[in-house]
């Protein structure tokens, strides 16, 4: 494998840089099984984990695809915006308006969320939302237990306003987003290595605002998680 072994640790972006150049320069094409995990990490003289945020990376772009076990393959050696789109993402560009309004009552509904439930939870409501931060810490990097722990942390924060009516409003507006960005939040969000752990950490921090009982910094935290989250898919969309 031809490759340039790097200066600095932990620099995923450098090798999934190098990793993408094997294959549009056609030294890997599709169809082709890449080196084991272990055998990158050693060429590059890397950790594993950085070497799997790479893939990872690669696997966000399109150009692998990363099967049970660990194994990787080429799928595709075609620049990423040169690919045939979604037509769900098709159909969110030419609906950007009404995705940014979407995005916009989430993020002020969720924000009082945060905050009514740090002054309404109860112990059982926190009991989940302490069980549901062990599973996403445990899910970083599984997309599919990404979104799911995800989704489940935020409804169960609307749960815990105690507002049948915020809880209702809450449901159809992410119901509406989740149905058209699933797949791509699967893809370019959770299935990223270092974007799942910046999850994490925000989830944390507003879990342990509301378990402080503390309703302006929860409001405060989830404010801050949303625009990441809404920058995340910007650059996407």
């Amino acid at each position: 494998m031809e490759i340039t072994r790097l200066s600095k640790r932990n620099h995923y972006e450098e090798i999934a840089e190098q990793l993408k150049r094997l294959i549009l320069d056609g030294k890997w094409k599709v169809g082709d099984k890449l080196p084991s995990t272990k055998e990158m990490s050693e060429q590059f003289g890397v950790g594993r984990s950085t070497t799997r945020e790479a893939l990872s990376a690669l696997k966000a772009m399109g150009y692998i695809e990363i099967r049970q076990g660990g194994g990787c393959r080429v799928i595709s050696a075609a620049p990423a915006q040169a690919q045939v789109e979604l037509p769900e993402l098709q159909a969110l560009r030419m609906n950007r308006e009404t995705l940014l309004e979407l995005l916009e009552a989430r993020h002020a509904l969720e924000v009082a969320n945060a905050s009514i439930a740090a002054e309404k939870a109860t112990e059982d409501d926190l009991a989940v939302l302490r069980g549901l931060m062990r599973e996403m810490e445990a899910a970083i990097g599984d997309d599919l237990e990404g979104e799911r722990t995800d989704l489940l942390f935020h409804l169960t924060l609307a749960k815990a306003t105690r507002n049948s009516i915020m809880l209702r409003l809450f449901e159809s507006i992410v119901g509406q987003l989740e149905t058209v960005i699933r797949d791509i939040r699967r893809v370019e969000i959770y299935a990223n290595r270092s974007v799942a752990e910046r999850l994490y950490r925000e989830h944390l921090a507003i879990f342990d605002a509301v378990s402080a009982r503390d309703a302006a910094q929860s409001g405060e935290r989830m404010k801050a998680h949303l625009a990441h989250v809404v920058d995340d898919l910007m650059r996407v969309l």
